[in-house]
This record gives C-alpha cells, sequence and structure tokens, in this order.
C-alpha cells in the first residue's frame, strides 16, 4: 500500500467516533503494564483503535515464531503514537501537519521555536521522540519507548534494541 493510501485509510478511520471495543480493551490491559495502559488511554480514540490494529498485526505476524506471546513487542506497538497527543492537533491538523511535511521534505525543524500552529506542527513531526520520552517517563518498558521513537525513522533504531523480526512484523503492521 502506498503512503497516501496508508494515510487516507487512517483519515477516513479518525472519522469514525469512539474507541477501541470492551474486548479490546481489555485485552490491551492484559498486555500492557499499568503505567503503559494509564498513556495508552489518554490517546484520542481513533489512535487507541489504530494502535490495538497494528497489535493485533504484529501478533498474528510474530504467532509461532520465537517471539510470540511476549508482551513486550505488543506494548511496542501500542502506544507508538503517544508522542502525538503533545501537539494537540484535531484530525484536520494532522493532515495538514503530514501534508506540510511531505512537501517541505523534512525543512520545518525550526517552526518548534515558533508559536501557534507552526509550533504544533514541529511537535506533532516530533512525535515518534516526544512518545519515547513519554513512555520513559511514565515508567514504561525500554522496547515501547525504543520503538516510539524510531516507528517514522528506522535509523534512530539501534540495531540491537529490537530483534530483526520484531522489527519487520512492526513495520509490516504500520508501515507509515
Amino acid at each position: 500500500m502506498s503512503t497516501w493510501a496508508h494515510l487516507a485509510g487512517r483519515f477516513f478511520g479518525a472519522l469514525r467516533p469512539g474507541g477501541a471495543s470492551p474486548a479490546d480493551e481489555q485485552w490491551v490491559a492484559s498486555v500492557l503494564e499499568p503505567a503503559e495502559l494509564g498513556l495508552w488511554r489518554r490517546q484520542p480514540g481513533h489512535d487507541r483503535r489504530h494502535t490495538v490494529a497494528v497489535a493485533r498485526r504484529v501478533e498474528m505476524a510474530l504467532a509461532g515464531g520465537p517471539h510470540a506471546g511476549d508482551p513486550r513487542w505488543l506494548s511496542a506497538a501500542l502506544p507508538h503514537d503517544i508522542g502525538k497527543r503533545a501537539a494537540g492537533l484535531s484530525v484536520a491538523g494532522r493532515v495538514v501537519a503530514t501534508v506540510f511535511a511531505k512537501a517541505a521534505g523534512g525543512a520545518l525543524s525550526d517552526w518548534e521555536e515558533h508559536r501557534g500552529l507552526r509550533r504544533r506542527i514541529a511537535l506533532y513531526l516530533r512525535h515518534g521522540e516526544l512518545g519515547a520520552d513519554m513512555i520513559r517517563m511514565a515508567g514504561g518498558r525500554e522496547e515501547a519507548a525504543v520503538w516510539a521513537a524510531a516507528h517514522h525513522d528506522r535509523s534512530r533504531l539501534d540495531p540491537h534494541a529490537l530483534p530483526a523480526s520484531v522489527v519487520a512484523a512492526l513495520v509490516e503492521a504500520d508501515p507509515d
């Protein structure tokens, strides 16, 4: 699936009201540690639904392999987008931020020094790094923080931090 098709799917999915199903909420509570669960629950409903879908795909991809059943890898998938909260953008604002980032090719790094929408866009674009900090400060698992920081920029990923098959499953489950 192309990046734009993936993003369009995320946008239209975000317009649907509500969060994860009660069964999914219960499953997430069985996977995450209390600190991680608290962060996960602070995400908007559409982000909770998205991360459950990602974690379920990771779970299926790892089934039968040496990493099956290890909650660390599902915990990496569930709070990976928590840093988006720092920007405080609506769904439409996230679309604007994504389009600006694609058009600018990363030339928005100085926007964080500004106020208003420009700063919020800059924070949104750094959501991986900010999310990793949030996970660590809350006392979440290091694997979750490592993946949050690297999920959009694999060059930030320490190749020894997560098994290659887990990284492959995480990338396949949420390609962009």
